[in-house]
């Protein structure tokens, strides 16, 4: 069914506070609503109510065994959500909270089992952008919120993207900005034994183990064909893709990428180019597109670049590799998600 979608800009005060009384009216109502936070803009719904959270994977077309991540604003929602908080979760969240950090932990029957994949653990998220956050406050409770994007493809961190995917689906998308992060959260599960990191971001693995020495990277990833439970969002082996294939490669320099390109049949004009370091001119290239070197600056225009190079419509993406380095652990885990359905 195709909706009308509203968009509510927050330019003012005026604005913002209808923006405000808009999102929490359609959240009350039970309905979706794209919300932007720091890391990407999120599809909002109460986290208490089966029915608007189906809503959520009707708008996405997201796959049930996909958890969602419940994102709270005050101690008291936490308590509602978590049915135990242990000394490390308490430690990681004075530390980076509000921010880009999803704890996994154990959940209270009040958390759904839409929301949950059906597991009795719970993936909570203090958001740090204050649009978000100043809405879950008025709406007075916990909100799921996973990207703003179709399934598997590239999640917004603007607006404009946000529409390219999801307007005629949603009732009410809030033009927050560009999101300042880029890439989701930093996901750790506290629920067993030996703190684990299953999807890394921008809060990497080594500012993680200078507080939680113990703290691990998962080991190997989902199928989405296997339809199994996971414990968080992003742990598919194909997700964050833009609709371009999307290759992942090392070059020295202009003609030795070209010679690759005509190994594997690849037109450079039908061809983007993503790079940081090494950079081709721009013709014979559909599109040459220049990101930071910095691991931080890269996440916050990685997707908006790709979403540029895909409304050219090319047959290819080619992504310089970035550097094998945690702080560059988030950036990796995107592309190569993005890269593997090719």
């Amino acid at each position: 069914m195709i909706v009308h979608t509203s968009i509510a800009n927050t330019s003012d005060a005026a604005s913002w506070e209808q923006a405000l009384v808009d999102a929490v009216d359609f959240l009350t109502a039970g309905q979706v609503v794209a919300l932007p936070s720091e890391t990407v803009y999120g599809l909002a719904a109460d986290a208490l109510d089966r029915k608007a959270v189906a809503r959520i994977f009707e708008a996405k077309g997201r796959p049930s065994t996909n958890p969602l991540i419940v994102h709270v604003a005050d101690e008291g929602m936490l308590e509602t959500c978590a049915a135990s908080w242990c000394s490390i979760a308490a430690l990681l969240a004075k530390h980076f909270w509000p921010g880009p950090l999803t704890l996994v932990v154990p959940k209270k029957p009040i958390i759904p089992d839409e929301v949950t994949a059906g597991l009795n653990s719970v993936a909570l998220r203090w958001p740090s952008h204050p649009l978000m956050q100043a809405v879950i406050q008025r709406f007075q409770g916990p909100l799921a919120a996973p990207s703003a994007n179709l399934s598997n493809r590239l999640s917004p961190t603007s607006t404009e993207q946000v529409c390219a995917q999801l307007q005629g689906k949603i009732p009410l998308i809030v033009d927050g900005g560009s999101c300042s992060v880029g890439i989701e959260s930093t996901v750790v599960d506290l629920t067993g034994s030996i703190p684990t990191i299953l999807r890394p971001g921008v809060i990497h693995r080594g500012v993680l183990s200078a507080l939680v020495p113990s703290i691990q990277m998962a080991s190997g990833v989902m199928d989405p064909d296997e339809g199994l439970a996971q414990r968080s969002p992003g742990q598919h082996r194909q997700h964050y893709a833009p609709e371009a294939s999307l290759r992942v490669c090392r070059w020295e320099d202009e003609p030795s990428l070209l010679g690759r390109m005509e190994h594997e049949g690849l037109d450079p004009a039908k061809t983007c180019v993503l790079c940081h370091e090494r950079f081709p001119s721009s013709p014979p290239f559909m599109r040459v597109s220049v990101i930071p070197n910095d691991p931080e600056a890269y996440a916050r225009a990685l997707y908006a670049e790709l979403f540029q190079c895909d409304q050219l419509r090319p047959q290819s993406i080619l992504v310089e590799e970035p550097p094998s380095k945690e702080a560059w652990d988030g950036v990796l885990d995107r592309l190569q998600r993005a890269a593997s359905g090719w």
